[in-house]
């Protein structure tokens, strides 16, 4: 499973909005579409933790 469709089963089973996530991670929402839409690439210095756990 790529990253991207794992993003999105996560953030729906969590029944979260890309905003909701945005926050959570502390980045824009355009980065969490850019992400899932596989448009855009992870920045190296974020922290996975925060958004995942």
């Amino acid at each position: 499973m790529k990253l991207s469709e794992k993003m999105i089963e996560l953030r729906k089973r969590n029944g979260m909005t890309q905003e909701e996530l945005a926050a959570l991670c502390n980045v824009s929402r355009q980065s969490i579409s850019k992400w899932e839409a596989e448009t855009g690439a992870v920045r190296r210095n974020f922290d996975q933790r925060k958004c995942c756990g």
